[in-house]
Parts: structure tokens; sequence; C-alpha cells
């Protein structure tokens, strides 16, 4: 199925002349269709305080190949919702319409769920959308000379470092499992996310708290004594500003431990402050996370608690924005349910007082919020800049490169993700990023996997393939988040069996090949702005091939992907914008690409392969 002929346009500079315009002006946005399209008449349709309005777009260039359209609207709301209306001449007496929205071409009245949007909130900061994202889980990741001094904590259930993880769900052992990793063991192997390409740090919570996973803290005053102290994440902190790169803490807005002083005070403690908090109930119970009674609710309709974990100066979101640790943001766990609970819902009001006060301290600080299903409606463009985009980006993935007898399984699933083609995994793609919006959907992270998913690698099956994964994670619009082992096809069967340590001391067991592509895809993307800020237009997609464009006003490039054996595929040289063909990266044995006869070939291939060439 080749598209290049379809109508198209995205959010991206070569089709929005301005990202973030003030309420008040105009925007001037294009679109492009094929010159053998016979498209007489477009209209760029807005909402205007929810009242639908025409404005009208005129053909601004013409060539063998394409007509590009203009189309200027007033930006009276802050998220101005857009489609265009496609006329053509009339045919046996009926007039032909189509519109062009977030999800491509439709020949029927869709609902505005998928229109393209445009915020006059202030865009993600340009280092977040640039970055390469690593994940570390400090208990797995590398342990410092200094942690062998440490006494192993009366919760914890010790092991080495060469133990087999207990992941069972139930089993009582899981999350208190204890390997013994410190901060200063991240610090030490700087030079390896160097040799990755990364340029932004993430770690799971290192405040202190009885499991190995610390998301039930017990404080957010000081970082656990386990992991080193304060000390060794001003370190760490240091380190990474000192090359140049960001680090990102993670905080559970929803919830805190069991252990925590505030709830310790709101459950014993009669008149206590922090009994407001969170959620008693008469009979002495509380509401928690999911029923685990070690994870007490947060209570964010209370303005106390507003005021010492979100909102301003003194909350525990801007403290850590400050020397001595200058954090440059946050991830925040389980943001989907915060300030959530049944009738209650202030989650929106919450996600832009985390921004505004994270931003008050440092004007380019980003916030990115867990949502494990459908973000859309908290991606307003003044809270969360973006998602981890596990609906967006990982299932369809996942569903298009499954090894039909991997186990691996979606969060809550009760059976693994289908093997599906990629049609239809492309059409997923489209709606998820019609739904987010461009702009959200470049500053959410695509991932593979995280502490809480199954390893990609047992995804897959294979080496080849996860390289494939790899290629889409570092071409596709959003921001590439490697959870610290996939880039050595390290595995996991779920979330907890994913947090196996780091096996530094077994260089033999890595794989090398996968080692080397996520460097060479990180180099790559650093390289090229398409990759970064580019639009994405689809050429051709077929079950076992994914063919696309990411274009720039900078350059653009052609990206192949194969999840196994296919055919050439001949393309049309002049919708393609071919002008180059220099084969910029491989996995597999793919030279440059020519124009002959008008036509470019993406050549067969006896396996996966993932190709990017020149444009």
């Amino acid at each position: 199925m080749t598209l290049l002929h379809e109508p198209h346009h995205d959010g991206s500079p070569m089709y929005v002349t301005e990202e973030a315009p003030a309420t008040g002006s105009e925007v001037l946005v294009r679109m492009r269709t094929s010159a053998t399209d016979p498209v007489d008449q477009v209209w760029v349709r807005t909402t205007y305080d929810a009242e639908p309005t025409y404005h009208p777009c005129l053909a601004t260039s013409r060539d063998e190949h394409t007509v590009w359209w203009e189309g200027r609207f007033p930006v009276h709301n802050p998220v101005t919702h857009y489609r265009f209306l496609l006329a053509s001449a009339p045919r046996d007496g009926q007039s032909e319409q189509r519109w062009l929205t977030g999800v491509g071409v439709v020949e029927h009245d869709p609902p505005d769920a998928f229109d393209f949007r445009i915020s006059s909130h202030h865009a993600p900061p340009d280092w977040a959308r640039d970055a390469v994202v690593y994940q570390v889980f400090p208990d797995r990741f590398a342990r410092s000379a200094a942690a062998d001094e440490r006494e192993v904590p009366p919760w914890a259930v010790p092991a080495d470092w060469d133990d087999e993880v207990v992941f069972e769900p139930f089993d009582p052992r899981t999350p208190l499992q204890y390997y013994g990793g410190d901060i200063d063991g991240i610090t030490d192997h700087l030079d390896h996310l160097a040799e990755l390409g990364v340029t932004v740090v993430y770690t799971t919570p290192v405040f202190p708290g009885e499991s190995n996973h610390r998301y039930n803290a017990s404080t957010f005053e000081e970082v656990d004594p386990l992991l080193g102290g304060d000390a060794a994440y001003v370190r760490l902190a240091t380190a990474v500003h000192e090359r140049g790169w960001r680090i990102l803490g993670d905080l559970t807005t929803n919830h805190t431990g069991d252990t925590h002083e505030w709830f310790v005070a709101a459950r014993d403690v009669e008149g206590a402050p922090a009994r407001s908090f969170y959620y008693l109930l008469p009979d002495g119970s509380y509401e928690c996370w999911m029923g685990h009674g070690t994870l007490p609710k947060l209570n964010h309709a209370d303005p106390a608690l507003r005021t010492a974990m979100v909102d301003g100066p003194e909350s525990v979101v801007a403290r850590w924005l400050r020397p001595p640790f200058d954090l440059d943001g946050w991830r925040v766990d389980v943001a989907n349910m915060t300030g959530r609970l049944g009738a209650i819902d202030v989650n929106h009001e919450v996600a832009r007082l985390v921004r505004r006060t994270a931003e008050a301290e440092r004007p380019d600080a980003f916030v990115i919020g867990e949502h494990n299903h459908d973000a859309s409606t908290d991606l307003d463009g003044d809270g969360w800049h973006g998602t981890m985009n596990y609906s967006g980006f990982s299932w369809p993935v996942w569903s298009w490169l499954r090894d039909p007898d991997s186990p691996a399984r979606p969060f809550g699933r009760p059976v693994p993700v289908p093997r599906r083609g990629g049609p239809v995994v492309v059409h997923g793609l489209r709606e998820w990023q019609a739904r987010y919006g461009w702009r959200a959907t470049t500053a959410s992270w695509n991932i593979l996997g995280s502490h809480d998913s199954a390893r990609i690698r047992t995804l897959t099956g294979s080496g080849d393939v996860h390289r494939v994964a790899a290629g889409l994670q570092f071409t596709l619009p959003g921001v590439p988040m490697l959870f610290a082992g996939d880039e050595i096809g390290l595995e996991g069967v779920n979330g907890e069996d994913a947090r196996r340590p780091f096996p530094w001391e077994h260089p033999e067991a890595w794989d090398d090949a996968t080692l080397a592509a996520y460097g060479g895809l990180a180099r790559l993307r650093h390289g090229h702005e398409a990759l970064r800020r580019g639009g994405l237009r689809w050429a051709h997609v077929s079950d076992d091939l994914l063919v696309f464009v990411r274009e720039h006003p900078a350059g653009s490039v052609l990206v192949a992907a194969r999840r196994g054996a296919a055919p050439a595929v001949a393309l049309e040289a002049g919708p393609l914008g071919f002008g180059d063909g220099t084969l910029l990266l491989t996995t597999g044995s793919e030279g440059d690409l020519a124009e002959v006869g008008g036509l470019v070939t993406v050549p067969a291939t006896d396996g996966p392969s993932f190709s990017v060439w020149s444009l």
C-alpha cells in the first residue's frame, strides 16, 4: 500500500509556522496534495468557542508532483482544534468532499477527537525533545565500592548480584529482594551511557522506602542512605551536568508509603495537620493505590497537601530542582491516577501546579506523566509536557514485532498482544498521534519496555527483530527512552523479571551487535534534525514492511523497517522528494539508493532489517 499520494499535514515545522502562537494571533498552516488529486478547494475548519468556523486555503505552489495549500485561522482558545475540508469538482452531479484529520483522509464526517491541534501554551523545552533518555532502577544497575560497607536493612531479602530475580507478582520476596545497587554505581558508569549517546539520566525513586523499588517513600526530605544519601545524589547530578546532560527524578504524587512521616502522623496523632493529606475512613482504613495498604493515597483536594507536595517554592516538587541537587524535572508516577478518586477529579489542576511550580524554579523544567493507556485527555498543553507512550508507541510496535511464542503481555492484559500486520499497526500509530497532538507526541517517550513491563528482547525473541524495534524507537516522532540493559539484550518476561541486575562482570553475555546499533541510532538522531523535529509522512506500508519519511526544512530522511523477508518496493521519486539516497545506517546489507526512471527502489531483504537514507 503506497501512501505518497495522500493529502498530508502534521504539526511539524514544514506545516505549521509557529508552534505556540499567542492567543489573539493568527497562525499559518500548510498542507499538500498530489498533483494528480483533483482537489479544487480547501478550507481549514477550526472551532471558535466550540463553534465550527471555516477559513479558505489557497494553492500557493504547484509542480508536476505536489500542490501546496496555505490557510490562516485565529488562535482564539488556548488549544485550537482544526482539520481540512477538501472539495473536488462535481462528478455526475455530485461534488466530492473529504476530510484530512490527524488519522489521515476520511470520507465521512468524523468526530473532533482526531482533529489536529495547536496550543498557545509554552512548548516543552528543546532539550527534552532532543534527548536520548536512559532509565535506571538503582538497586539493579551497579554497586559502588561503598555499597559493600552498608548493612542490609531489616526489611530486605539480600541477594548476590548474579542471583536470579524473584518475579512472581504475589511472592512476598519480590519487592524485598535487595541487590544493593547505589547511586555512585550509576556515576561510575556514565561513560557507558556516553557511548550510547544518552543525554538524560532518569532514575526511579531515590527516597527512602522499605522496598527495592522505593515507590513507597517514607520521606521526601532526603535520599535513601542505602543508595549513598544526599551526597551521592549530588555527585551524580554534578557529573551529569558537567557532561552537558540532564537528570530527572521520579516522584509519587499519587501516594506515599505507609511508613511516610506524613502518614504516620495522620494515622496516629489526633488533630495532626497531615490528617487531611490522606483519605482516612471512619473504620480506621484508608484509600490506597490499587488496594495496596503500603501505598496510602494522597488527597490533592486538600490545599495544605498541595502546598506541601506540588504547589509553591517550599513544595517537594520545587525543592529538589534547586541546589544542591538541581534536578531538571520530574517523571511523575501514576500521573493518570493522581488527584482522582471516584467522583473526585482534580488531576488537571495537579498537573498544572506541578508544571507551574517546576517552571518557577527552572524555566526549562520538564515534567512527564506516567500513563499506561489513553493519556489524551491529560495532555492539554499546560500540564504534563508528554507521557510515557505505552499505548501510542509500545503496544503497536510490540504487536508488529512480537514473536508468536513470546509470553510478554501489556499491563493488565490477560493475553499477549496479537501479532498484527503493518497496515493495522500504522492505523493505530496514526490514531494515537492524532489523539495526543503533534507537540505532545514529540515530547512523549518512545519506550520499548520499562521497569514495569517485559523486556523488548523477550517480546521479539531475536536480536535482529530487537534492532528493528530500536530503529523505530529512534526514528518515529517522540523521545527514545532506554531501560538500562535494553542495549545489551537483557531479557524479562514481566516488569519484575525485567529488573535483572546489569551484568557488568559478564560482558561475554552482552549482545554486542545490539549495543552498537543503539549507539549508532543515537548518533544518527543527534545528527539529523529531521529525526528530532521533522514531520512524519508514510510512504509505503505492508504486513512486513514500513517505509516513512521524516521531513524537515534542514533535510529529510527515508526510513525502512522490515520485520522479516520481503520483496523490493519501488517508490516514485518526485512525490518522495528524492534528491540523494546516501545510506546513513543499516542493520542489514543495504546500500545507497538511486533514482532510475523516476523510481527509487527500496531493496528486498531476506530477513529483519532497519535502514535510513538521506533524501
